[in-house]
């Protein structure tokens, strides 16, 4: 397939994920390398699509569907398949990286969580009782549901539904760090992120 054929085949993510996993399934799309070094981790198209359906059965139960979802994960598979998992729910993504674990300062959430108006926070198993017990302390925290991802039963994948999306629909939101002032949010729709990988493999080939 051209390149100007798949970028016109797809409105949003979701499709060109399927559309992966169905023509490619055991093609490896991600790596992850600890530390930048030796490869940790892999995931497959096939496999990433299951754990994608799998993580977004969860939210639509809980009218989620077009809230904005805090995904406090560090990097790695995890964080990718969590991702692509709001994204299959229709829920707006907010990638922020955990807290150190000896800090107190939770500001830089406070001011995602805030600004972004997020009713949900997606985690790991192992930082859920952590989390849970610091964000009690903060009520804009506090008010989050928040859900381990990596909780989520297999065979929920089977009961998922597509999204209606198209490439105006807002796919996550961007922060700036904070370091020089509160963070700044930026709006990255599904057409943005085709046309970015549209204008990568034109780069690449």
């Amino acid at each position: 397939m051209r390149c100007s054929d798949l970028y016109d085949k797809f409105s949003n993510l979701v499709e060109l994920l399927r559309y992966r996993a169905l023509t490619q399934p055991d093609k490896i799309p991600y790596t992850f390398n600890e530390k930048g070094e030796e490869e940790t981790d892999r995931i497959t198209y096939e496999v990433l699509d299951q754990r994608s359906r799998a993580y977004a059965c969860q939210l639509p139960s809980l009218e989620a569907t077009g809230e904005r979802a805090l995904l406090v994960i560090p990097p790695g598979i995890d964080f990718i398949a969590a991702f692509f998992g709001c994204l299959y729910a229709g829920v707006i993504a907010v990638p922020a990286y955990p807290p150190p674990r000896r800090s107190r300062n939770l500001s830089r959430l406070l001011a995602y969580a805030s600004d972004a108006e997020a009713l949900f926070a997606l985690t790991t198993t192992s930082l859920m009782t952590e989390l849970t017990s610091r964000f009690a302390q903060h009520p804009a925290l506090g008010r989050l549901h928040l859900l381990a991802t990596n909780k989520c039963v297999h065979d929920q994948r089977l009961n998922w539904s597509e999204p209606t999306l198209d490439r105006s629909s807002l796919a996550f939101l961007q922060y700036t760090s904070g370091s020089t002032g509160t963070p700044k949010g930026v709006m990255v729709s599904h057409g943005n992120l085709l046309h970015k990988e549209y204008s990568l493999l034109i780069l690449l080939r």
